[in-house]
């Protein structure tokens, strides 16, 4: 499985919404901004997650976007589902149930195909933006904790 830039995109986009302690919408344009991504591109995502319930939207002077639920309750495999259809490793797998193939009966890979697929999704669906948040929260912490060391061997 290749993520697109549109599965990417929809994930920074989502965590940037999850570091968002209070209930207001965020303007897709600060989004745009903060992350170098053009707001026309994200004017195509965000339909998606929105239909897929993933976030919450509103129009007008205080417009904008916001997660439908708490960050704990994303998993990284809900996202790549909306933003990259099916995500199984080969064609004649679909969301990891064979399907009909006239050489299913005879294929001496598909039990490997369909084990790969296993072991992606269980790795994906047992990632929430929360794991996601925390890791990047304790790399930042790293960062300071070098960087104070760096001053105080000086």
């Amino acid at each position: 499985m290749r993520v697109s830039t549109k599965g990417r995109n929809a994930l920074r986009v989502l965590l940037e919404l999850a570091k968002i302690k209070d209930e207001r919408f965020v303007p897709l344009k600060e989004i745009a901004l903060k992350h170098g991504i053009s707001k026309n591109y994200l004017e195509q995502i965000m339909p998606l997650l929105h239909k897929a319930r993933l976030v919450k939207t509103t129009r007008g002077f205080q417009g904008g976007y916001r997660l439908a639920k708490p960050p704990e309750e994303y998993s990284l495999g809900d996202i790549l589902r909306v933003t990259e259809g099916n995500i199984a490793p080969v064609v004649c797998l679909d969301n990891g149930l064979a399907v009909e193939c006239n050489r299913m009966d005879k294929c001496p890979t598909i039990e490997i195909w369909q084990g790969l697929n296993k072991v992606m999704l269980d790795y994906i669906d047992n990632i929430s933006l929360k794991d996601i948040l925390e890791k990047e929260r304790s790399v930042l912490i790293d960062e300071k904790d070098e960087e104070s060391a760096a001053e105080q061997a000086l």
